[in-house]
């Protein structure tokens, strides 16, 4: 999975397409990550004996990494990711510009 916390992403497809935002939570086993303000749902959570009352809790869900793409640095633009291994270590690198993410 190409994508870490605190990457730049943008959503490519489902119903909050279009929306940009931070990562803030990445589940690599289940290639999925929480992006802030992106996939928003209602909760209903039922009132219990210690002293909490029912309410409505906005939740952000996760999405799934292949609906997602890195944002390009330079450009803006959504891009891919491309390994590049200089001296032993790992970088991720944009398709887009060749910039290091």
């Amino acid at each position: 999975m190409n994508i870490k916390k605190g990457d730049k992403v943008i959503v490519i497809a489902g119903k909050n397409r279009g929306m940009a935002g931070t990562v803030t939570r990445a589940l690599p086993r289940k290639a999925m990550v929480v992006i802030d303000g992106a996939n928003v749902v209602k909760k209903h959570r039922r009132a219990t004996a210690q002293n909490r009352s029912g309410q409505i809790i906005e939740k952000t869900m996760p999405l799934h990494v292949s609906n997602v793409q890195l944002i390009d640095p330079k450009s803006g633009k959504p891009t891919r990711v491309r390994i590049r291994r200089e001296g032993g270590v790992r970088a991720r690198v944009s398709t887009r510009s060749g910039g290091t993410l």
